[in-house]
């Protein structure tokens, strides 16, 4: 991923494709009883305590449907903000904003639930060395927004897709007959092809864990659902050699738990493929 996400070319096309959904052939009703030079000064309003994330995609998304239009921003993407905070103003003509009004809040209130989600379990687990993570669960064609949203509320990226990082995972495991012979398969594979990759297996044992540390070239081992007294077993028996991901059944009740094991990082799918939207509105000024 690049560092500023805006310069990513699936953003734009992802704008593109939400504001054809939306808009289709015209928005007929603003074009019925709004006119058409008619302009208007309105505020995104946060109705929730939370992170606010995305206004640089709303920002974009009103220049797409009108360049003249100027969206400025009351804060900064990642700042936390109590209900009732005006977080920017959008300022030009009426119909260009209404065009992108809904297209530009779904895309802020979503990621502003997975920043918001996110905080929450970046702060259960201040104080210990675990840093929070994503997965690849993550709506199809808005990863790269849905994990800039885990970066603004504090957390890590996961590897972004297939291609960036090698994750021998249970099926992979099972299909090549064991932890052992996936990393010889794996360690031969990027040899063979002059591919530098990490490579983390995924273990569901204190065997499994064995095998990986005792066949070596692995960079990190994942802990999938262990229970926190294995998981401190595990993190022992590894000493530091290694990452140490946690992963499975992570929730609020128990990541404190979890991070209390020792592990570098605890991975949670529950950012993204359960995210709550925050509740985000666009206002307008009441008419005297």
């Amino acid at each position: 991923m690049t560092e500023h996400v805006l310069n990513d070319s699936r953003v734009g096309r992802l704008i593109e494709l939400a504001l054809m959904e939306d808009i289709g052939m015209g928005d007929i009703t603003s074009e019925a009883t709004i006119a058409e030079e008619q302009l208007v000064r309105s505020t995104f309003l946060c109705k929730q305590d939370g992170v606010v994330a995305g206004l640089e995609v709303a920002a974009l998304v009103f220049q797409y449907c009108d360049h003249g239009i100027t969206f400025t921003p009351g804060i900064a993407d990642g700042t936390a903000v109590p209900a009732g905070t005006s977080i920017g103003e959008v300022d030009g003509n009426t119909r260009g904003i209404l065009r992108g009004e809904r297209t530009a809040l779904n895309f802020l209130q979503r990621m502003s639930g997975i920043a918001t989600e996110t905080r929450r379990y970046v702060e259960a687990v201040q104080g210990t060395r675990a840093r929070i993570t994503d997965t690849r669960k993550t709506v199809p064609g808005l990863r790269v927004l849905d994990k800039w949203a885990v970066r603004l509320g504090g957390g890590v990226n996961h590897r972004f897709g297939l291609d960036d990082m090698v994750l021998i995972k249970d099926n992979h495991v099972a299909a090549a007959g064991g932890v052992r012979e996936a990393l010889h398969r794996c360690r031969g594979y990027l040899l063979k092809n002059e591919i530098a990759l990490r490579i983390e297996v995924e273990t569901k044992s204190l065997e499994e864990v064995r095998e990986a540390l005792d066949t070596g070239g692995v960079d990190r081992i994942m802990l999938d659902n262990f229970p926190p007294a294995l998981m401190r077993q595990a993190v022992e028996l590894i000493r530091g050699r290694v990452e140490v991901e946690a992963s499975g059944g992570i929730t609020l009740q128990n990541v404190r738990d979890v991070a209390a094991t020792g592990v570098d990082l605890i991975s949670v799918g529950a950012l993204t493929h359960s995210v709550r939207a925050l509740d985000i509105s666009l206002e307008f000024p009441v008419a005297p």
